[in-house]
């Protein structure tokens, strides 16, 4: 397998998983879906992006969605690091820089895996006083769960439990200025 040499592990892309025009066309599709939803609110709308994966998803859903009174912000938090498997422990690095008080909010992932990232943005978010608080995910990962998932509003694709980079996705920095959805595999060097 070719691949580059990292720590002891050969990384490469496996294959490619979804299409860049296929994510396009879903984002589209989502944006359309989220407008429609929120055609009739005077409350103002605001997508809280979660850094740094979904920040190529939200910037191609948000210039999908018809609303002028859209506004964006971000928080960070990380339960990865460097490695394919979460940690279990979530970690925010950068908090909101508006309040959400009172305002519709969209919730933007990359991805669920676990959902244990999820949950715990749920409550921080919702004990901020937003008028209401869903999700939007890019992916949601098919795997069995310790415990059961909040319902997810907007979803982009459903993929397999396998590690996942491209499209805003990363392993380790690397890879999330692919245009597509690809399968990353590792294994040890040789």
């Amino acid at each position: 397998m070719d691949g580059i040499v990292i720590g002891g592990q050969r990384e490469a892309i496996e294959r490619a998983l979804i299409p860049a025009e296929e994510i396009g066309a879903r984002v589209r599709a989502l944006g359309a879906q989220i407008s429609a939803d929120y055609a009739g609110s005077d409350a103002p709308l605001i997508l809280v992006g979660i850094l740094r994966g979904a920040v190529v998803f939200m910037a191609d859903l948000i210039r999908a969605i018809e609303r002028p009174t859209l506004t964006i912000d971000f928080i960070a938090v990380s339960s990865y690091g460097a490695s394919t498997k979460s940690s279990g422990v979530v970690r925010i690095f950068k908090d909101l820089n508006e309040s959400i008080e009172g305002a519709n909010v969209i919730l933007v992932e990359d991805i669920i895996d676990s959902g244990l990232t999820l949950i715990y943005l749920l409550d921080l978010l919702s004990r901020r006083n937003p008028a209401s608080v869903r999700i939007c995910s890019f992916l949601l990962k098919e795997r069995p769960r310790d415990y059961p998932l909040p319902p997810i509003d907007y979803v982009g694709f459903n993929i397999p439990d396998e590690f996942v980079i491209g499209y805003g996705l990363d392993y380790a920095g690397r890879y999330r200025n692919l245009p597509y959805l690809g399968v990353l595999s590792l294994s040890p060097a040789e």
